[in-house]
C-alpha cells in the first residue's frame, strides 16, 4: 500500500473484498446443497429467510430493525426485489448459454456502473478508474473465457438475460446505497434479505418447489449460505459501499469469481487452471491501482 491511502479507504476496500468472497461462496455452497438433494428454490428461500432472521438479531431486534417504517418497506420491496431479479435472470440464462459465458457477461457490470455514474454525474470516472476497470475486465476474460470462445453461435436470449442481469445489478448497487440512508448496515441488510425471501418464497410455493425437509448436508450448506453469504456479506458490503461509492465497489468486487474458483477447487474437486491464477492477478492489480487515490464517499 502507498502512503497516501486513507485508513478508512483501506478498511472499506478490505470489507468489500470480504463481501466478494462471501458472495463468491454462493455458487459452491448452493452446489453442495443441491448435491444433498435440495432444490434451487429451497436453497435460495432458506438462505434469505434464515439470513434475514440472523440480521434482525444483529440489528438489535424487530423494533430497531423496523424503525422508520416507510424506508423499511422501500428496502423490503425494492432491495429484496432487486436481489430476486438479478438471481432469476442469471439462473435463467443457464438454459441458453454456457456458465462461463454468463460469468463474463455478468461481470461487465462494473463497466455499466461506471457508465451510469458518469451519465448521472454522481461519481467522477477518471483515467485511473478506467484503467482499473480495464484490468478487472481483462482478469474476468482471462479466467472464464470471452463469449466468442464458447464455440458456435450464442443464443441471443441467453445473452440478453446475462447482460440484463449485469445491467440490473449495476443499477441495484447505487439504488441500495441510496435506500440504506441512515439505516445501520445490519438493519438495511435484514430488510433486503427478508424481502428476497418473501418474493422467492411466494414464487417457489406457488410452483411447489420449496421444502422444509432437507438432509443434514443440505442444511449445513444452507446455514453457511445464510450466515456467511448473506448476513456477513450484506453487512460488510454495505459498510464498504458507503465509503468507496458504487464504481470502486463494483471494480473491487470483481475478485468474486476468482474466489469462487479457488473454493470450487477445495470443495468440489475442480481443477485449478493457469488462466485462473493469471486472471486473479489482473484483478488484484486493479484493486491495488484503485488504492492509489483516496475514495470520497459517494451517494451513487
Amino acid at each position: 500500500m502507498v502512503s497516501n491511502v486513507q485508513p478508512s479507504t483501506t478498511r472499506a476496500t478490505l470489507l468489500v473484498l470480504l463481501a466478494a468472497c462471501c458472495f463468491g461462496s454462493v455458487v459452491v455452497l448452493t452446489a453442495l446443497a443441491e448435491r444433498a438433494g435440495a432444490t434451487l428454490a429451497t436453497v435460495i428461500f432458506w438462505r434469505y429467510l434464515i439470513g434475514g432472521v440472523v440480521l434482525v438479531a444483529v440489528a438489535g431486534g424487530v423494533r430497531r430493525t423496523w424503525a422508520g417504517r416507510r424506508d423499511g418497506w422501500r428496502l423490503l420491496l425494492l432491495g429484496g426485489g432487486g436481489q430476486t431479479v438479478v438471481a432469476v435472470m442469471s439462473l435463467k440464462a443457464l438454459d441458453y448459454i454456457p456458465a462461463a459465458t454468463i460469468a463474463f457477461l455478468f461481470y461487465t457490470y462494473p463497466a455499466w456502473v461506471a457508465v451510469f455514474a458518469a451519465a448521472r454525474g454522481t461519481e467522477r470516472v477518471d483515467p485511473m478508474r478506467v484503467g482499473a476497470l480495464a484490468l478487472s475486465l481483462a482478469g474476468i476474460a482471462t479466467m472464464v473465457g470471452a463469449p466468442w470462445r464458447a464455440g458456435g453461435a450464442l443464443d441471443p436470449v441467453g445473452v440478453a438475460l446475462a447482460l440484463g442481469a449485469a445491467i440490473a445489478y449495476a443499477l441495484y448497487i447505487p439504488l441500495i446505497n441510496r435506500l440504506t440512508g441512515e439505516h445501520a448496515p445490519a438493519a438495511a441488510a435484514a430488510h433486503v434479505s427478508l424481502g428476497a425471501a418473501a418474493i422467492v418464497g411466494a414464487g417457489g410455493l406457488a410452483m411447489g418447489q420449496i421444502s422444509a425437509v432437507l438432509a443434514p448436508g443440505a442444511w449445513a450448506a444452507v446455514a453457511a449460505l445464510a450466515v456467511i453469504s448473506t448476513a456477513v456479506a450484506f453487512v460488510v458490503f454495505l459498510r464498504g459501499l458507503r465509503t468507496l461509492g458504487a464504481v470502486r465497489t463494483a471494480i473491487v468486487s470483481t475478485i468474486e469469481p476468482f474466489w469462487t474458483t479457488l473454493l470450487a477447487v477445495v470443495a468440489l474437486g475442480q481443477p485449478m487452471r493457469a488462466s485462473t491464477v493469471a486472471g486473479g492477478a489482473l484483478i488484484a492489480c486493479a484493486v491495488m491501482l484503485l488504492q492509489r487515490q483516496p475514495a470520497r464517499t459517494a451517494a451513487a
